[in-house]
């Protein structure tokens, strides 16, 4: 019952991920073949690999991460808080200070991660980058030999879908059928790539990505049946 966890003891997250060099002509040829091997199903005959390399920061062998974005109660009493932040610059940075986060603050066996579509996706996608970088998974992201419900992840999607594995809701309709402020009246992740490569506004992203940690947070209060957050209970840090 998601109505007994202590909302203190989880922390969502939302990643934005992007092509890992600006573009195709920057691959090598072993690359290039191995993108066009990995998407050719996807693409079917109509789109080259190169027109479809945009979208390859869906995948974390041709992808990377550019930001993750965080947030998590901090509830005294009657005092409701809702915490955000964001680590970005540096991929392994990124990375790093992200593991620094889940071994000294989100450690315990009380502890949960949260997204939307998490599971799926940004999840292992951190994880996949980490081992990429060099970088030792945290017990939180460890999922070698664990039953499938001794996993300490949360996802609103799934919660969503109450047993039914072939719907898939994304976040902006969740949160309008919820009543949720919408969190893409911005960008959506199709232009993340642009703002990054050719825009190179990183704080645009790092808005976006934190509105969606919101909306995350949100969906899990309306999903309990409790208050949804006001602005003034939000604080970026």
């Amino acid at each position: 019952m998601i109505e007994k966890i202590n909302l203190n003891n989880i922390l969502f997250l939302d990643i934005e991920t992007v092509p890992e060099h600006q573009n195709y002509g920057i691959l090598d040829e072993e690359t290039r073949y191995l993108w066009e091997h990995k998407t050719q199903y996807q693409r079917k005959d109509e789109v080259s690999a190169e027109d479809f390399y945009e979208r390859a920061g869906i995948w974390a062998e041709f992808g990377k991460i550019i930001t993750i974005s965080v947030g998590y109660f901090v509830n005294k009493g009657d005092i409701r808080n809702f915490r955000v932040t964001s680590f970005w610059g540096e991929e392994k940075k990124i990375l790093n200070d992200f593991s620094n986060l889940l071994n000294t603050h989100f450690n315990g066996a009380q502890h949960v991660l949260c997204g939307h579509n998490a599971k799926e996706f940004d999840i292992p996608f951190i994880a996949r980058r980490m081992i990429i970088n060099g970088i030792a998974l945290p017990n939180k992201l460890n999922l070698f030999g664990k039953k499938p419900w001794e996993v300490p992840h949360l996802d609103t999607l799934e919660l969503w879908k109450f047993g039914d594995y072939k719907h898939f809701t994304s976040l902006k309709l969740l949160t309008k059928v919820l009543g949720i402020p919408s969190p893409k009246d911005d960008i959506d992740g199709s232009e993340v790539a642009h703002v990054f490569y050719v825009e190179n506004d990183i704080d645009r992203i790092i808005t976006y990505c934190e509105k969606d940690v919101i909306a995350v947070a949100q969906i899990f209060l309306r999903l309990r049946r409790e208050d949804l957050l006001v602005e003034d209970e939000i604080i970026h840090v």
